[in-house]
């Protein structure tokens, strides 16, 4: 096992570097139209450096930081998920020639600056969309040959809870190197930690040197202390069954009249993996000769997404809305062992009108709890 080391501040931007000479397309952090967003980096130069962002419900902010840190923002409202399970992609095209299947350009991603939310989420979308009996065929492409620098969170956002879904701060299996940034009179630097041999192939052929003990503890200590000092947390309990048992709880009707259905939770969700597919006639003229089927990203927040003959199954905003809250909450753990949510609190700042999921949970069990004896057993 390799010792942990450390990095300058110019040793990342070796690292990234050696990565696209390596083949890599590195995708991370940068600030672009006033957000942190991510895209492909060409040099470490891109990353947000002194940049921070200030997140509570509804709301999500970019600021100057007063030091240089790369890391030091929570997530915004992009996921790592577009990379592997893209918004929209080709399936086929046909015209009066024959039929053609899409072709997928072969890459090999480098992602910068994963939060150990993310690495969840990223670990998430492999059961759902990379497990089974019929694995997605795109997903399993883009995820083979991934290399992941995961960053420990030190300076969690006004709406993180990673900690109370058990999946941060500190970065879990799944990373080939993992930095914590830190900045004192000492300089900037990051401690790393090695997860693959492939992790170790490459800090090897870098600037570094061994952490100490002491910088190595300081390091732990950051992100150790980042978890108690969460914007959110979810509530403890059986949330499983609360949301089981809740069905005909009258929140959900509380909950619809906030919610505008607009489906922004589903789309910042890094977890949430529905699509529909499109076809088009149109894709150069009026004769029809040509035709293509896409696939893009879906929400249960549609009032089509439960459209069978005849119509909807869910038509109320309250249906739509205990729907997606459930699943995620509840029923994954039916369908994948686990849950949909990993606490990156994306939906919660995304949200126009400021919906919380934790808090909704929340007034969930108070409701539950202050129920007449007998009457969730009805439920």
């Amino acid at each position: 096992m390799t010792a942990p080391a450390v990095l300058s501040r110019a040793g990342l931007d070796e690292l990234i570097a050696a990565l696209i000479a390596d083949g890599y397309r590195v995708i991370g952090p940068t600030v672009r139209d006033d957000a942190i967003v991510l895209a492909e980096l060409d040099s470490g130069a891109q990353l947000p450096s002194g940049w921070g962002v200030e997140s509570s419900p509804g709301r999500h902010r970019l600021r100057r930081r007063d030091d240089a840190a790369v890391f030091g923002h929570s997530a915004g409202s992009q996921s790592w998920k577009q990379f592997l399970h893209p918004p929209r992609r080709p399936l086929w095209s046909m015209d009066v020639d024959g039929f053609v299947p899409a072709q997928e350009e072969p890459v090999r991603y480098a992602f910068v600056g994963v939060r150990a939310c993310d690495l969840a989420a990223i670990a998430t979308l492999g059961t759902v969309l990379g497990g089974g009996a019929h694995p997605d065929g795109s997903f399993v492409r883009r995820r083979q040959g991934l290399f992941v620098i995961a960053a420990g969170c030190t300076e969690p956002g006004g709406v993180c809870f990673c900690a109370s879904m058990g999946t941060g701060p500190a970065p879990g299996p799944g990373y080939d190197l993992a930095l914590t940034e830190r900045i004192d009179e000492s300089g900037h630097r990051f401690v790393v930690d090695v997860g693959s041999a492939e992790g170790a192939r490459t800090l090897a052929a870098l600037t570094h040197r061994t952490a100490t003990d002491a910088e190595v503890d300081d390091a732990r200590s950051a992100v150790r202390d980042a978890a108690e000092h969460m914007g959110r947390q979810m509530p403890a309990g059986d949330i499983r069954t609360l949301l089981s048992e809740g069905r005909e709880s009258p929140h959900w009707a509380d909950v619809a009249e906030r919610c505008l259905a607009c489906g922004n939770c589903t789309m910042v969700c890094p977890t949430c993996f529905c699509t529909t597919t499109e076809d088009r006639t149109d894709l150069t003229d009026l004769t029809g000769d040509a035709a293509q089927r896409s696939q893009r990203w879906a929400s249960c927040f549609e009032l089509d997404f439960s459209y069978l003959h005849g119509g909807s199954v869910r038509v109320s905003g309250a249906s739509r809305y205990r729907q997606w809250i459930t699943h995620k909450l509840s029923s994954w753990y039916d369908q994948f062992g686990t849950s949909g949510c990993v606490g990156c609190g994306r939906c919660i700042a995304w949200c126009p009108v400021g919906i919380d999921i934790t808090a909704e949970v929340a007034r969930l069990s108070e409701l539950q709890d202050s129920a007449p004896p007998g009457e969730n057993e009805s439920r």
